[in-house]
């Protein structure tokens, strides 16, 4: 039929009924016939590689709170992105990733470009990976793609769409569903918990990353406070779920199984909220529990509930059962009072010869630093300076890697900026990132600066992979090779791309460059010089 419409045209009627009118990519050749005649009420966010792409897309979504679209170029440029899927994997990042495909005619054959096994490289890092098996299949599948996506857990999901698919005669108009995206726990088994938090004695509670997710903060806050417990987050979070600040708040979690024994030692119950039982690195071996402590856990992922080495488990909504809870227990009376988390306000001085320390840095940040600005961190060597100068006080103002890679810092801020934008939310982004994590994406500022966004880089210039010098101790792995980084003029490049920049070496000096930084049209990049520091992983 003449009016009959193409597989290209219904797929950007159902991306305009989703909301995905954002695309973040690279373009490539097997992705033009996607990306030919691209409609004037989408979006498209170049990314100068494709992991930057993922994690931007990843940062824009935790931003919104809405599912994110990726266009990635074949294999290769999906071997790219891997890095980042994982992280937006871990933190359960709802993305749709598409990426081009060779013609379907051609695939026999194997030619250029074409990926033989498209479904399986992604994996284990997305929830679902699909080729479709006919061109007319592309917008059901889309669909598909996204209920995937959106339904608890939320995580990515991968789409490999044959060049040729695209002009090819539709079906029909697409269907369009909504599904629901939370659930919620067993009332029965939810009561069960309340009353076993009811009869402890001397109960902890750790609130971890699901809780922001979800939107949760305020829930877990009014628990927290009629539990009366003391309050820990998780190790190496991507997410803060409690405020730092709170007299009830205890710090992170240690990363061992022997520390995390060790800190939970007598409290007879341990109450995990949205988080890992536990997010362990390195091994340090141990007790999971010590005698005569309990542990019960709530959480929306079943992978994370199945995975747990001890404790009874709920599966459910964190957010719907920390709201549930609040009415389920009984206020605190007579359990020991937490003593406030003791912070050291004197600041580790340098001498006038030496490079700033770390704690000079993040002090001076925080009298210049906004106080409705968020927070991107990639300084893993730094984190503890940051939670003793620049804690989090409020939901979505702390973002950091879901895996262990890095990388994902530097285009994550950028994305995380986008995503403010998207939803009319006018604040800084500030992103505390090393200068060996800052090589792995630097070419994501040059979007930063295409899109004029108010991110302020800040990046300690230690001239070393301190982190893994800590490891390297920690682990008893002397004369590990090429944990320095000399000869990297950071601020040269960062200018190349089209930031503001800056190069500093005192505390006066970063004061000021942040201040302006903040009135710049557009993303700084402040150069920090500091001393090489171990970092505190104990």
């Amino acid at each position: 039929m003449a009016d009959q419409k193409t597989v290209h045209e219904v797929t950007y009627e159902l991306l305009r009924n989703l909301g995905l009118t954002t695309v973040f990519g690279n373009p490539g050749s097997t992705e033009e016939t996607f990306l030919q005649d691209f409609p004037d009420d989408f979006t498209y966010v170049l990314a100068l590689q494709e992991a930057s792409a993922v994690a931007m897309a990843d940062g824009f979504a935790q931003a919104t709170g809405k599912p994110a679209l990726v266009n990635l170029h074949t294999a290769a440029g999906t071997g790219n992105g891997i890095g980042s899927l994982v992280a937006a994997y871990r933190a359960n990042t709802p993305l749709i990733i598409t990426a081009g495909q060779q013609t379907r005619e051609m695939s026999v054959i194997d030619p250029y470009l074409n990926n033989p096994d498209a479904t399986t490289m992604p994996q284990p890092w997305v929830k679902w990976a699909y080729e479709p098996a006919r061109a007319e299949d592309v917008p059901a599948a889309i669909m598909r793609a996204y209920a995937i996506a959106t339904q608890p857990p939320m995580g990515p999901v991968f789409l490999s769409i044959p060049l040729d698919d695209w002009q090819k005669p539709a079906l029909g108009p697409a269907v369009v569903r909504t599904v629901s995206r939370r659930v919620a726990p067993d009332a029965e088994r939810l009561a069960e918990f309340a009353d076993r938090m009811n009869r402890a004695k001397n109960p902890v509670l750790v609130l971890g990353p699901e809780v922001d997710r979800a939107g949760g903060w305020d829930a877990g806050v009014a628990f927290a406070e009629k539990f009366g417990a003391p309050v820990y987050g998780s190790a190496l979070p991507d997410r803060v779920s409690f405020p730092e600040t709170h007299r009830l708040y205890q710090g992170p979690l240690p990363m061992t199984i022997a520390g995390v024994s060790q800190m939970v030692h007598g409290h007879d119950l341990v109450v995990v909220v949205g988080a890992e039982v536990f997010r362990y690195y390195p091994y340090v071996a141990g007790e999971y529990l010590p005698e005569g402590t309990d542990l019960l856990q709530i959480t929306s992922d079943p992978r994370v509930a199945a995975k747990a080495p001890v404790g009874d488990s709920l599966v459910g909504d964190v957010k719907v059962a920390l709201e549930a809870l609040v009415d389920l227990i009984d206020a605190d009376t007579g359990r020991p009072v937490p003593t406030p988390l003791h912070r050291d306000r004197a600041v580790r001085k340098s001498a006038p010869s030496e490079r700033l320390t770390a704690d000079e840095v993040y002090a001076t940040l925080s009298t210049v630093k906004p106080d409705d600005s968020a927070v991107v961190m990639e300084s893993t060597s730094t984190m503890a300076e940051l939670l003793q100068w620049l804690p989090t006080t409020h939901s979505g103002a702390f973002y950091a890697t879901g895996s262990g890679g890095i990388g994902w810092g530097v285009p994550g801020a950028v994305g995380v900026a986008l995503g403010d934008r998207e939803r009319g939310v006018n604040r800084h982004i500030v992103a505390t990132i090393g200068d060996g994590s800052f090589q792995y994406s630097v070419q994501a500022i040059w979007t930063a600066a295409q899109h004029k966004l108010p991110v302020v880089f800040v990046v300690l210039r230690n001239e070393a992979y301190e982190i893994l010098k800590g490891f390297a101790l920690l682990e008893n792995t002397p004369n590990v090779p090429a944990l320095d980084l000399p000869g990297l003029d950071i601020a040269s490049v960062a200018k190349g791309f089209g930031c503001h920049t800056a190069d500093v070496t005192t505390t006066d000096a970063l004061a000021d460059e942040f201040k302006t930084a903040l009135n710049a049209d557009g993303p700084t990049v402040i150069v920090v010089h500091t001393q090489p520091e171990l970092p505190r992983l104990g």
